[in-house]
């Protein structure tokens, strides 16, 4: 079925003994083994794990920016082989086209499927206004704050209405107060939208909001060490009649990750891994004209 008629929506996404290799010859190195897990669709996943465990590079391969040394990763039953539009992005610093409005950022993917410009802009605004950001679409990206900028890029991801969002620590650049604003933002429009969401992130304080389960990774090279449900119900909210962060069986298991994270810093190896794979995570957005 076309985009504008309803497609299939599902986006279960299942990994199977999942290992990528990084670098050339002289320098490769494994940067994730054994990674093996079942995301249901509409669930949302946070990864944690300490820095240069592989969580970009496991989001990479998720992407299709990154080919697997083994095993495979598949959605909906179909091998991910490279990037499409069924899969979005949302990287730490945003991507927004600086030479093109707000408006025109977030439309751009409906541009590219094709579809006209009266449709694209009205859905355009829609989101943009559920987003807080209606008053902002004629402004370009430079005259919008970090949290707007981030707030356009989430709204350009979802209105493409991919099956998988996979985020990359969309929201490490911002100050406290905004990152809570963020998070609570992405859950609504998560919550409205419901495509599968893989959400990587250093803070657990972050994961445990979000998430539906949590994948905690082990040094590099990163493989899962523990899953766990976050039981806390939904809509999740902060500030309000009480606070979430402070109940005891959030504290219990922000202290479970601790001890789990603990004992992995140590045993990450100082290279980036990135760098070393030469690997540029570049969004079709980016590299579009």
């Amino acid at each position: 079925m076309t985009p504008h008629g309803k497609a299939p929506r599902a986006g279960q996404v299942e990994i199977e003994n999942l290992a990528v290799t990084l670098g050339d010859d002289a320098r490769a190195f494994t940067a994730v083994r054994d990674i093996n897990a079942v995301i249901e669709a509409g669930e949302f996943v946070c990864i944690l794990g300490p820095s240069g465990c592989g969580k970009s590079t496991l989001l990479a391969a998720l992407a299709g920016h990154v080919a697997p040394s083994a095993g495979r990763a598949m959605l909906d039953r179909a091998c991910i082989d490279g990037p499409h539009p069924e899969r979005g992005m949302v990287f730490q610093q945003h991507t927004l086209l600086p030479w093109r409005k707000t408006l025109d950022n977030v439309a751009f993917g409906l541009k590219m499927r094709g579809i006209g410009k009266r449709e694209r802009h009205a859905k355009a605004r829609a989101l943009l206004e559920r987003v807080g950001l209606g008053a902002f679409a004629d402004r370009y990206p430079v005259q919008l704050s970090g949290g707007m900028q981030q707030r356009a890029e989430i709204a350009r991801a979802m209105l493409n209405e991919p099956r998988v969002l996979l985020m990359d620590e969309p929201f490490g650049a911002l100050d406290a107060q905004t990152r809570a604003m963020m998070q609570s933002l992405l859950l609504d429009v998560w919550s409205e939208h419901k495509p599968t969401v893989i959400f990587v992130t250093h803070d657990i304080d972050e994961a445990l909001f979000l998430a539906d389960r949590i994948f905690v990774m082990s040094a590099s090279p990163g493989t899962i060490l523990e899953e766990m449900r976050v039981p806390f119900a939904r809509p999740r909210v902060r500030g309000e009649t009480h606070d979430l962060v402070t109940e005891p069986e959030f504290v219990a298991l922000k202290r479970r990750c601790l001890a789990l994270l603990r004992h992995q810093i140590i045993a990450t190896p100082a290279v980036r891994e990135d760098d070393a794979a030469g690997v540029r995570f570049t969004n079709s957005v980016q590299t579009a004209s």
